[in-house]
C-alpha cells in the first residue's frame, strides 16, 4: 500500500519546511508553547491537509514558483487542524492520539486548552495577513463549522434514529469544512476560473469525507496499537458512526444494547460484534469509495500535471487504508 510519505514526495521538502515554520511560529516566545509545539508539529502527523494546499497550489499554478500566501495558507490550515485536535482530545479526555501522548496528559488541560486557543489565535492572526477577506471569511467559517461539528457530536450521543444524512453533515462541519475551504482558497489565491475554484473545494469536501468515513470504518477493523488509540473508541462514547448506523437496520439487539449506553456487563463487546456480524462496515466502504470517486471527478478542470495526478492518487490512497 502506497504510504502518505512516498505519495506526498512531490511536496515533501514543502512540508519539511511547514514544519520548521510552525514550530517557530507558534512557540518563539514561550518554553512551554514551544514544548508544545515540538510534540505537536514533530513527525507524527500525515499532514494531508497542508499538502492538499501544497499540491492544489502547484496543479493551479503549473510553471510558477509556490507562492509566500499560498504557503502561509498551508501553515494555517495545520494550525487550525491541530487546535482542534488539541481541544477534542481535551473534551474526548484522550491520553493517547496516534500512538503518542496528548497535549493534555503531558502538559495538563491548562496548558492544552491554552495552546489550542493560542493556535486557533494565531491562526486567525496570519489569516489576517493574507490580505484577502474572501479567503479570511472561508476559514474564519471553518472554526465556526469545527465547534459546531462537536457540539452536534456531544449532542447526538447514544442516538440510534440518527441518520446517515446527519452523519454526514456532522462529519463535514468536523473534517470534510477545513479541506473543503482551504482548497477552495488555493483557487481564490491562484485567481483562477470561479468554476474551477468550486471544484476545488468540491474536491475536498469529497475526499474529506471519504477520509473520515474510512477512519471510522478503521475503528471497528485495526488494533489499537495501529490506531494509536483504544479501538471502537467513538461507539464506547456514544459516537455512531457509518459502520453502527448501518448495521442498526439490521441488527435490533445492537439497538436495545446502544440506548442503555452499554450499562449491562459485555454490552460493548456484544455490540461490536453485531457490528462485525452485520454489512454496516461493507456499506460504509461504498460510502467512502462513493465520495473518493466523486472527488476525482472534480479535478477534470485542472490541466494535466504531476500535482493533479497526485492529487487523484490520494483518493485511492484514501480507500486503501481499508485494504
Amino acid at each position: 500500500m502506497t504510504s502518505t510519505t512516498s505519495l506526498f514526495s512531490p511536496v515533501e521538502a514543502d512540508l519539511r519546511l511547514l514544519t520548521e515554520n510552525l514550530k517557530n511560529l507558534v512557540g518563539a516566545r514561550h518554553p512551554i508553547l514551544y514544548a508544545a509545539a515540538e510534540h505537536l508539529f514533530g513527525a507524527r502527523g500525515k499532514q494531508v491537509r497542508p499538502a492538499i494546499v501544497l499540491l492544489l497550489s502547484k496543479a493551479t499554478l503549473l510553471d510558477r514558483e509556490i507562492t509566500p500566501r499560498h504557503r502561509r495558507l498551508a501553515e494555517i490550515t495545520e494550525m487550525i487542524h491541530t487546535a482542534s485536535l488539541v481541544h477534542d482530545d481535551v473534551v474526548d479526555e484522550s491520553e493517547v492520539r496516534r500512538g503518542i501522548a496528548t497535549v493534555h496528559s503531558l502538559f495538563g488541560n491548562r496548558v492544552a486548552v491554552l495552546a489550542g486557543d493560542f493556535l486557533f489565535a494565531q491562526s486567525s492572526w496570519y489569516l489576517a495577513n493574507l490580505d484577502n477577506l474572501e479567503v479570511v471569511k472561508l476559514l474564519s467559517k471553518v472554526i465556526m463549522d469545527l465547534a459546531e461539528g462537536e457540539i452536534r457530536q456531544g449532542m447526538n450521543r447514544f442516538d440510534t434514529e440518527l441518520s446517515i444524512e446527519a452523519y454526514l453533515e456532522k462529519s463535514y462541519y468536523k473534517t470534510a469544512s477545513l479541506i473543503a475551504n482551504s482548497s477552495k482558497a488555493v483557487g481564490i489565491l491562484s485567481e483562477v476560473e470561479p468554476e474551477i475554484v468550486e471544484d476545488l473545494y468540491e474536491y475536498g469536501r469529497h475526499i474529506g469525507l471519504a477520509f473520515q468515513i474510512v477512519d471510522d470504518i478503521l475503528d471497528f477493523t485495526s488494533s489499537s496499537e495501529s490506531l494509536g488509540k483504544p479501538a471502537a473508541s467513538d461507539l464506547k462514547s456514544g459516537n455512531l458512526t457509518a459502520p453502527a448506523l448501518y448495521a442498526l437496520a439490521e441488527k435490533p439487539a445492537l439497538g436495545v444494547a446502544i440506548e442503555r449506553e452499554f450499562a449491562q456487563e459485555g454490552d460493548l463487546e456484544q455490540a461490536i460484534a453485531l457490528i462485525h456480524d452485520s454489512t454496516g462496515i461493507q456499506q460504509a466502504r461504498k460510502l467512502a469509495t462513493h465520495h473518493a470517486k466523486l472527488a476525482v471527478g472534480h479535478l477534470e478542470s485542472l490541466a494535466a500535471s504531476p500535482a493533479r495526478q497526485t492529487l487523484i492518487k490520494l483518493a485511492d490512497y484514501v480507500v486503501s487504508r481499508l485494504y
